[in-house]
């Protein structure tokens, strides 16, 4: 039987339902909600809004986003997965405490100079591309896993989520099992 695969996951928009969230703390800035787009790193997101990066940060509630129904079981099942997201590192941090999840490595928008990158974590964690799934939701995600040279998972479970040819389209959580041999 093959080794299984290894799992990289975005956290909003794929783990966590973040979307209002994200909304929330920028309104609560003055941003009109039809300015709010998605998949950002957010410090150029707030940088085009004209807020400060750190009233957004404030702003954000880190107890509002929810995991998606599903995830919290897919996380018990994965014993080494790790999280790449462009999120803020400390209301990242705060979501993996408060919902006790675990992942071998997690890297936010500070490890990378510009946009989340699979490679930096491909390298820490010593990782062949292929035998990795990036999971995410957006078309930077899809970009971002082929460019280091690993399949993409979409999170089709979010009904932003758009599937393009050569997605493995994740209708479930549970689906990700399958796909990495579990």
């Amino acid at each position: 039987m093959p080794e299984p695969r290894f799992a990289i996951c975005d956290l909003d928009g794929t783990l966590i339902d973040s979307d209002a969230a994200l909304v929330n703390a920028f309104v609560a800035l003055g941003v009109t909600r039809s300015e709010i787009s998605f998949g950002h790193v957010i410090a150029d997101e707030c940088l085009r809004l004209g807020i400060s990066l750190g009233d957004y940060v404030h702003a954000y509630d880190t107890e509002a986003a929810k995991p998606f129904p599903g995830v919290d079981e897919l996380i018990g099942v994965l014993d080494d997965w790790a999280i790449c997201s462009n999120k803020h590192v400390e209301s990242g941090t705060a979501e993996l405490t408060r919902l006790a999840w675990r992942p071998r490595a997690a890297m936010f928008a500070d490890a990378f100079n510009g946009p989340k990158r699979l490679a930096p974590l491909l390298e820490a964690l010593h990782l062949d591309p292929s035998r990795v799934v990036f999971v995410g939701d957006t078309d930077h995600d899809r970009t971002c896993a082929h460019e280091a040279g690993v399949d993409f998972a979409l999170a089709a479970w979010n009904p932003r989520a758009v599937e393009r040819v050569g997605d493995i389209a994740l209708k479930h959580p549970s689906d990700l099992i399958e796909v990495l041999g579990l």
